[in-house]
């Protein structure tokens, strides 16, 4: 029988191919999906967080626990059925208009996965409507939007005001780089997170509010 403390040792390693291997093999087994996910690739990414606020971990193996996260939830994810994980919310994210970076808004969304929530990524160079339509389509929660460079930024109030203009009450959260608490009050963000493992408290403290 796979032991999920080594899926859990997997993810937090970074060990892409084995935890995806060894995810495999549990569900083979016959261990319990929701347990695999649980005490294997959740607790896994929990510990990741731990050290990545704890100055432990930096960005570089954050990725590489979230890619090898991703690999095992790959292969449960068609085995998870409805109600098997009770879903914390349904999250929208993307990157602002005119940026195209991927990595940080990919671990969010890996992370939020893990958590429990339902995400729907539209991707780079996300205009106001790309938010619209998917927060619409997927009775969206939350909106969680990324930027990077400072150039960009104005992105994220294009969106808010697409966003209370379609009558949407989703929720809203940013995050980058040059992204600050000022400036997520300036534009009337809901929430502000510096990295990814705050962005799941804050996710999960704003879908509650």
């Amino acid at each position: 029988m796979v032991d999920l403390t080594k899926i859990k040792d997997g993810v937090v390693g970074g060990e892409v191919d084995e935890v995806g291997e060894m995810v495999k093999k549990a569900v083979e087994e016959g261990q319990e999906v929701k347990k695999i996910l649980k005490e294997g690739l959740i607790a896994g990414m929990a510990i990741v967080g731990d050290k990545y606020e704890r100055g432990d971990f930096f960005l570089p193996e954050m990725v590489i626990a979230a890619t090898a996260m991703k690999q095992g939830l790959k292969i449960l994810s068609p085995l998870l059925k409805q109600g098997d994980i009770e879903s914390a919310g349904t999250v929208v994210l993307g990157t602002a208009k005119g940026d195209i970076h991927d990595i940080g808004k990919s671990i969010v969304g890996t992370m939020l996965e893990g958590a429990g929530f339902m995400v729907t990524d539209v991707g780079v160079d996300a205009g106001p409507d790309k938010f619209v339509e998917a927060a619409k389509e997927k009775n969206a929660d939350l909106i969680g939007i990324s930027a990077l460079l400072t150039t960009t930024m104005v992105g994220m109030e294009d969106v808010i005001k697409a966003l209370r203009g379609a009558g949407l009450k989703a929720r809203v959260m940013i995050g980058g780089a040059s992204v600050t608490q000022e400036f997520a009050d300036k534009i009337g963000a809901d929430g502000y997170a510096p990295d990814a493992p705050s962005a799941v408290g804050k996710a999960k403290e704003l879908v509650k509010n």
